[in-house]
């Protein structure tokens, strides 16, 4: 692979979702991935086929056996980083824990991806994305006014605050490296993770700009210029016209003439004006909207489905996606001028392990 990870060994144990995340992103940015997939064991702990392991090589291993446990050992001795999934403690358990892998590679970087973290009371406890930002605060305010919250799927907690921090931090680990010459062990808790995004939130809060309850604030559907509306034909196009010039455009775009209306941003008249605005908007489909407002400044786009947004013209332009292995899937990101990311390769399936023979490929 090419990028600016090239030439970076990353060894993942296999498990579940936040951590094949986060090393696929190291994949796509060229660092030979290698997951072991663990042999013998009836737990459904290696990922299903997709995106999430695209870019990778795969070894299968018995971790209970002493040669699948040797195997383990002496990849990690020559690799950059080592990622696993488990509960706090069962890593030592078996005998690839921080203290047996360092010991062997000072250099390495042991990333630890948890939902709770390695120590807390909840540490040894199970949960989900769910849960995770349900404790840092943020399922809460993803509600409508007098509404329960609404998961967001798992992308809070699972892949924003898990998978692509634990990516951050073991990139910041190996730039300190070059430094130190040391590695170190990182312990990505989603439950952290996903808490770092509520700084905007409580910067807001501390200032009067975001109140106690769901669903009245201006970035969380109660402002009529940042919201959702129906189409004529039942979907949808987001509306985010946050400036007043931007607000003025659109307005200007629909047609519209209510000049006894509050200012936009006075919080006693966004019901007055989600009324008018969502009558103007069911005049029409969601494609005819597009059309109108292609190339306004009203910041007006369609709600696509995941299955639509490959199709969109601007995603074509910039080759925002690409197919691997059949699927359409996102295409690496971010962009670099001088090391770009190659198109992804498949994975490579599983082979077992030869014990004593096991090695990196040059």
């Amino acid at each position: 692979m090419s990028g600016p990870l090239a030439g970076v060994r990353v060894l993942e144990i296999a498990s579940l979702a936040p951590a094949p995340f986060g090393t696929m992103l190291l994949a796509d940015l060229g660092a030979d991935v290698l997951r072991v997939d663990r042999a013998g064991s009836s737990a459904a702990i290696t990922p299903p086929p997709g995106p999430l392991d695209r870019g990778k090589r795969s070894l299968a291993l018995d971790l209970k056996s002493p040669e699948g446990l040797a195997s383990v050992k002496e990849l990690a001795a020559d690799a950059d980083v080592f990622v696993e999934g488990f509960r706090p403690g069962v890593a030592e358990r078996i005998g690839i824990g921080p203290d047996e892998l360092c010991v062997l590679n000072p250099r390495l970087i042991y990333a630890r991806m948890t939902g709770w973290g390695q120590e807390g009371p909840l540490a040894p406890t199970a949960g989900h994305d769910i849960n995770y930002i349900a404790l840092a605060g943020l399922l809460e305010p993803i509600a409508r006014r007098g509404e329960r919250p609404l998961p967001p799927s798992n992308l809070l907690g699972d892949f924003a605050g898990g998978g692509m921090l634990m990516a951050l931090g073991i990139l910041a680990a190996l730039v300190e490296r070059n430094t130190s010459g040391q590695g170190q062990v990182i312990d990505a808790a989603m439950v952290d993770g996903a808490s770092t995004f509520s700084a905007f939130m409580r910067g807001m809060h501390a200032v009067g700009l975001w109140n106690e309850e769901p669903g009245t604030n201006a970035l969380d559907g109660a402002a009529a210029f940042y919201d959702t509306y129906p189409c004529a034909d039942g979907k949808y196009v987001a509306v985010g016209c946050v400036e007043p010039q931007f607000f003025a455009e659109l307005v200007e775009k629909l047609g519209l003439d209510e000049p006894d209306l509050p200012f936009q941003l006075d919080p006693t008249g966004w019901d007055d004006w989600r009324a008018v605005i969502g009558k103007a908007f069911l005049a029409r489909s969601r494609d005819e909207w597009t059309a109108h407002f292609d190339g306004s400044d009203a910041c007006v786009t369609p709600v696509l489905t995941p299955w639509e947004a490959h199709l969109h013209p601007h995603a074509v332009a910039r080759a925002s996606f690409v197919e691997v292995d059949g699927v359409v899937q996102p295409a690496p990101a971010p962009r670099f001028s001088r090391t770009p990311a190659g198109t992804p390769r498949a994975h490579s399936p599983s082979t077992g392990g030869t014990p004593g023979g096991t090695h990196w490929v040059r």
